[in-house]
């Protein structure tokens, strides 16, 4: 091996859930700062690991993603070096990556390159969420200070939204990534000629065995399995929150976990005293990210995540077949779905989609999911020395993806094995207003405190437009469906939406 190859020497989770035994109310940079220490310890290194970290790279917490989150107890203002502190580091690099799923992934394509050219020689890249804690604190009352200010150079991406969202979005309610899939969602549907219960027994049947895996995992926020049926029928439990979906097919973003990915060069790795049997190499790393949902062509498939998996499985010269270990990013159904179909992959294959479990029910760390989902690559390669992982990252509106193949097996980086690919350009236009016509294309409802509201979006030739609805026939028509094809009139209001009704 060249010494400037890139592997991975450690990687570390924690979690606690509220009430347990050990629960010990951490604070997001506590959770981040001992999943540091356990990626150090993991390595198993002769030397401290923190004395050597040149480079950190820190997940961006969900409370500073965007300002519809709040930071009710403070936060730090240099969230890679509170983190880097804890774990007795001082790294000379720090940097707060953008919002997205995508972003533990394609940071080790990035800080593997930068280990490759002999810019680093050891980095981490970490993350958490204490959701969990903070909404259990506020509903007793209580308050805590997690506010901490930090000295020291900070490399802050931004927040990454430009080109994610559209403005009409965000008007009509349909920008969160919980009203947004939806969208996709039912394209699928309608074009499989399912009805909405149908469909939602499609998803129990896709995630029921996610849930095994979950219930098998120390780190689950909810360790449970669950019947396709529980998954599929809608209750007071599993409520409604954006039709097709009910509660507990959706991302759980209530966790208290956090984890850490920690790179080195071969060189580094053995100076430090790594045992060679705890080194996994980077075989393949792509990235690639798109427009918009609703100025792609197709709403319910995203070409950039099928580009950054194909490419991350070429650069590793390997295939479907040889993988052993494989997680796709599941904050919802419809991001499986769509490798399912590109690829031709079998629902029920019996190596399964989900390492951890799956956002829904091992939990939906904010950004920093992915870095589970390596870390469990990680140790089951070696726990199965020479088998092949594949970890697939989604962020945004299915905007952003990033992919990773992992083995214990040797891969030189004379040549850089990360591909960042070109951004897909928009293939519509979206139009904030229009009056007249349109053809229907999809659509969700929602309910709210007023009671259910529908969200329309059809197309204008080469555009699309949304409207809302909350006329309880306009909503029955759209359970009853189908709904793509049918003629729509879309009127401007005069808040800023847009109204639809069915002629």
């Amino acid at each position: 091996m060249s010494d400037s190859t890139p592997v991975i020497i450690g990687v570390g989770q924690v979690s606690e859930r509220v009430g347990e035994a050990d629960y010990a109310e951490r604070s997001p940079m506590d959770l981040a700062g001992d999943a540091l220490k356990a990626a150090f310890a993991d390595a198993q290194a002769k030397r401290k690991l923190g004395l050597a970290l040149d480079t950190i790279a820190a997940i961006r917490q969900f409370e500073i993603s965007a300002t519809r989150y709040s930071a009710p107890f403070g936060n730090s203002n240099n969230t890679p070096r509170s983190i880097a502190r804890r774990a007795g580091a001082n790294p000379a690099r720090a940097i707060l990556e953008v919002v997205g799923g995508q972003g533990p992934q394609r940071l080790v394509g990035e800080l593997a390159a930068e280990i490759a050219a002999g810019r680093s020689n050891m980095a981490a890249i970490v993350g958490s969420e204490a959701i969990s804690t903070m909404r259990a604190l506020l509903a007793r009352g209580e308050k805590r200070d997690w506010s901490e200010r930090r000295r020291g150079t900070l490399e802050d991406r931004g927040t990454g939204y430009d080109g994610v969202l559209d403005k009409t979005a965000l008007r009509h309610g349909v920008a969160a990534p919980i009203a947004a899939y939806p969208l996709a969602e039912n394209v699928r549907r309608e074009r499989l000629g399912l009805s909405l219960n149908d469909y939602r027994t499609e998803i129990g049947k896709l995630f029921a065995p996610f849930t095994e895996v979950a219930a098998r995992n120390p780190h689950s926020a909810a360790p449970t399995m669950r019947s396709v049926e529980e998954l599929a029928t809608l209750t007071e439990r599993n409520r409604l929150v954006a039709e097709p979906y009910g509660r507990l097919v959706v991302a759980r973003d209530q966790v208290n976990q956090g984890a850490a990915i920690v790179l080195a060069s071969v060189a580094e790795a053995r100076r430090l005293g790594v045992p060679e049997d705890r080194w996994v190499y980077i075989h393949g790393v792509a990235d690639c990210a798109e427009p918009s949902m609703l100025s792609r062509a197709d709403l319910e498939k995203s070409p950039a995540a099928v580009a950054a998996i194909s490419t991350a499985l070429e650069v590793a010269a390997c295939d479907w077949e040889k993988l052993s270990h494989i997680d796709f990013y599941s904050c919802f159904a419809i991001p499986v779905f769509n490798l399912l179909d590109a690829f031709g992959l079998d629902r029920e294959d019996p190596r399964g989609w989900t390492l951890t479990g799956g956002l829904p029910f091992f939990g939906g760390a904010g950004n920093n999911y992915s870095s589970h989902a390596i870390a469990e690559a990680v140790m089951r390669c070696r726990a199965a020395p020479g088998s092949i992982a594949l970890v697939g990252a989604n962020g945004g509106n299915m905007s952003k993806y990033a992919a990773a193949v992992y083995s214990t097996t040797p891969a030189q980086w004379s040549e850089s094995r990360w591909k960042s690919l070109p951004k897909i350009k928009p293939a519509l236009t979206v139009l904030d207003s229009y009056d007249g016509e349109a053809v229907a294309e999809s659509f969700t409802i929602q309910p709210t405190k007023q009671g259910e509201v529908a969200t329309l979006v059809a197309r204008v030739g080469d555009s699309r437009v949304l409207g809302n609805s909350s006329d309880p026939g306009v909503i029955a028509a759209l359970r009853q469906g189908p709904v793509t094809g049918r003629t729509a009139r879309i009127e401007s209001d005069f808040d800023g939406t847009n109204r639809f009704w069915f002629t």
